[in-house]
């Protein structure tokens, strides 16, 4: 007996295109900024720490974005459903590029010199606190699929990518702040950018308990 193959409907892309838009802005900034440390011009003061030390930002953006972008569609279920074989092997490469997105933030968190005005004492705890996080969120999603616990697996991939979708939803919360307030530091920045984090873990959590009440 052959099992009929199911056909992909504009509304299975609806869930990862808009996360992958979410990635957009972000991306795009890393982009430049990658280019900018490559073509080796002229950088502001502030972004010096990325020219003394440029391979965990380099490291990071390449990592963030594989994560960001393949891990939209890991998380799509026409996609596992679909494409088995491909969910398997593409989760090698997202939990790889998670774990090494969610380290080199940790590394410039605690190691790179950032201004007071871009990360004061709030955001500095917040990133350390969400780089272990998404970390231990892998971690236990691994091990989870690995004893075939898939909707422990399910919960826990998507509390990580929620944490690593952080940018996309600060670039939401901070941008109209910038634009009515014109500042783009200090306090309230930390606790908008800590607003961006916990809009994404609530939207998870509730994603997460829809999926266990329609889980047989």
């Amino acid at each position: 007996m052959t099992t009929a193959v199911r056909t992909l409907t504009k509304r299975d892309f609806k869930v990862p295109a808009l996360l992958i838009a979410l990635s957009v802005v972000p991306i795009l900034g890393g982009a430049i900024r990658f280019m900018s440390l490559s073509a080796n011009t002229l950088v502001a003061p502030d972004d010096a720490r990325f020219v003394h030390a440029p391979a965990p930002i380099v490291l990071h953006i390449v990592s963030a974005t594989l994560f960001c972008v393949l891990g939209a569609l890991q998380l799509a279920p026409a996609f596992r459903l679909r494409w088995p074989g491909l969910h398997r092997r593409a989760g090698k490469l997202v939990v790889s590029c998670g774990l090494l997105a969610g380290a080199t933030g940790l590394w410039m968190t605690a190691f790179y010199a950032i201004p007071a005005s871009m990360q004061g004492p709030l955001l500095y705890v917040v990133r350390l606190a969400v780089g272990f996080a998404m970390i231990a969120s892998i971690l236990i999603a691994w091990s989870s699929i690995l004893r075939r616990d898939v909707a422990r697996h399910e919960a826990f991939m998507i509390r990580a990518y929620a944490l690593g979708q952080g940018a996309g939803t600060q670039v939401l919360v901070l941008g109209p702040w910038m634009i009515v307030s014109g500042e783009s530091g200090g306090l309230t920045r930390d606790i908008l950018m800590t607003l961006a984090w916990a809009i994404n873990i609530v939207v998870a959590e509730l994603l997460i308990r829809s999926c266990t009440a329609g889980r047989p």
